[in-house]
């Protein structure tokens, strides 16, 4: 498997994911609001929970709003539970 995080967004919603050849391995989407990415979802294949792979494309969504100057709403769930356990992540957190 490939670990290159590929992104992909519209105006309006975007995701972080990775792939490999028989699909979409893991994926973090998110709505844009405003200067606001509200994380509404996480998902891993079922075979692969366990390895770190959505605490990575998390990490990798922060520096994207650190970089592009947005700030995060951890609504799903995983989001949430990692943004409380991070303090590195409270710089971005609305």
């Amino acid at each position: 498997m490939n670990n290159e995080i590929l992104h992909k967004e519209n105006l309006t919603n975007g995701m972080f994911y990775m792939q490999d050849d028989e699909g979409i391995v893991c994926e973090l989407t998110y709505v844009k609001k405003e200067k606001v990415l509200v994380i509404d979802h996480t998902q891993t294949r079922k075979s692969l929970e366990g390895n770190g792979l959505a605490s990575k494309l998390l990490d990798h969504t922060v520096n994207y709003a650190r970089e592009k100057d947005f700030k995060i709403d951890p609504l799903c769930p995983f989001a949430e539970v990692k943004f409380d356990e991070n303090e590195d992540y409270q710089d971005v957190k609305v």
